[in-house]
């Protein structure tokens, strides 16, 4: 503040001021005793820092912008917002006092997708540690109870035979496939006691996750929590013929999976000839197929690559799946099947995406994390016939 005076009142003005300046000291004195009086010290003591952006604000601005909103949440902005709907009208997720539906939801897709951390989510959504964690779990929760309603067959019965199929330049010989089956490593950290059983054979400790898809790319059944060091049959048969053998989605008569050489060749499961060249990239540079055995292994891994390319999708959209924080192996397991559910719901939205339409038609893709490599399993005579009875049909267009 300027002050401005006459010659005429400086004496005045050099009295008030003294008085004036007696005054302020001793306010001051009065005000670091009363600090002091508290514990507090004057450096000590700071305005609270005000966020420049609130975590809703952060969603509604990448919401605002259609770019934004994908790189962010991993998927378009029509999809979030029927996915949130979907998610609070029928699947239980609120809002709470700290944190809306909407910033839940973006915060848990935001976590899931880069991936982050929860203390990175603390710092970019303005809530403490303990909102953050619980507001994840909730929609965690409420994503687990929709993979219950869209991790399965669209068509339960396998009446029709599918597109995919139809248009494929090995029709009509594989006109009774249902879908593929395989495993992928999902990289975990667990305790010390825990890494040997889960030490998988790509050198890291891993959930090995069984999943089976339909030629949309969906995800129809998932089974996980099983160690990297599990066998890949050892989860199929256990699934099939024990745990699950009521819910997993049983191939009905004559039809069949497409399965890879670690898998048996039985009623149901199509494998391919073991022995021969089968995946399309040890076709690729080199000769074509050489005799009726690597023709049919050749026609069996560019339908059966649908799994890989789904695989490919997943861990392309859920960075989260490529190394996990370190949560309980139950909560892992669940980041898992929630990952796929929103695999599936981006899909059954039949909206264009870019992960999707980037490995939809790409038959030479490979999950470079499938599962473990098997002891021998003994393969059935009837399915034996299948495969030599599309051998000796593929034989009559070579």
């Amino acid at each position: 503040m300027a002050f401005t005076s006459s010659e005429s009142n400086d004496s005045e003005m050099a009295s008030n001021s003294s008085e004036s300046s007696g005054w302020m000291y001793e306010a001051a004195a009065i005000a670091a005793y009363a600090m002091l009086d508290c514990g507090i010290s004057s450096s000590e003591k700071k305005p609270r820092k005000v966020p420049e952006e609130s975590g809703y604000q952060f969603v509604q601005r990448q919401l605002s912008n259609e770019e934004s909103c994908y790189n962010m949440f991993r998927m378009g902005r029509l999809v979030f917002y029927s996915l949130h709907e979907e998610l609070v009208n029928n699947y239980g997720l609120t809002s709470s006092d700290e944190m809306c539906s909407i910033e839940a939801l973006g915060m848990f897709l935001w976590m899931c997708g880069a991936p982050q951390s929860v203390r990175q989510a603390k710092h970019i959504f303005s809530h403490s540690l303990e909102t953050v964690s619980r507001r994840f779990n909730d929609v965690l929760e409420a994503v687990n109870l929709l993979a219950a309603k869209n991790i399965k067959p669209i068509d339960e019965t396998f009446a029709v035979v599918h597109p995919k199929i139809r248009e494929h330049r090995s029709w009509p010989h594989f006109r009774n496939c249902i879908g593929a089956i395989d495993g992928t490593h999902i990289e975990v950290i667990v305790p010390p006691s825990k890494q040997p059983v889960h030490m998988n054979r790509h050198g890291y400790c891993s959930q090995n996750a069984m999943a089976v898809c339909d030629f949309d790319m969906r995800f129809t059944f998932v089974v996980v929590g099983w160690p990297g060091s599990a066998h890949d049959t050892r989860i199929w048969r256990d699934t099939v013929f024990n745990k699950y053998k009521n819910t997993f989605p049983q191939p009905p008569v004559e039809k069949y999976y497409l399965v890879d050489s670690d898998y048996p060749n039985r009623n149901g499961y199509l494998a391919p000839y073991k022995g021969q060249r089968y995946h399309i990239t040890e076709f690729q540079n080199a000769s074509q197929p050489i005799g009726l055995k690597e023709l049919f292994n050749h026609a069996h891994s560019s339908l059966r690559n649908v799994i890989e390319r789904s695989f490919g999708v997943l861990k392309m959209k859920w960075r989260i799946l490529l190394k996990m924080p370190s949560y309980s192996m139950e909560k892992q397991a669940k980041i898992i099947i929630a990952c796929m559910a929103l695999h599936n719901f981006i899909r059954d939205s039949n909206l264009s995406d870019n992960d999707f339409d980037t490995l939809a038609s790409d038959e030479t893709y490979v999950d470079g994390d499938s599962g473990t490599t098997t002891s021998y399993v003994g393969d059935e005579e009837d399915m034996e016939d299948v495969r030599d009875a599309i051998v000796q049909a593929l034989a009559g267009e070579y």
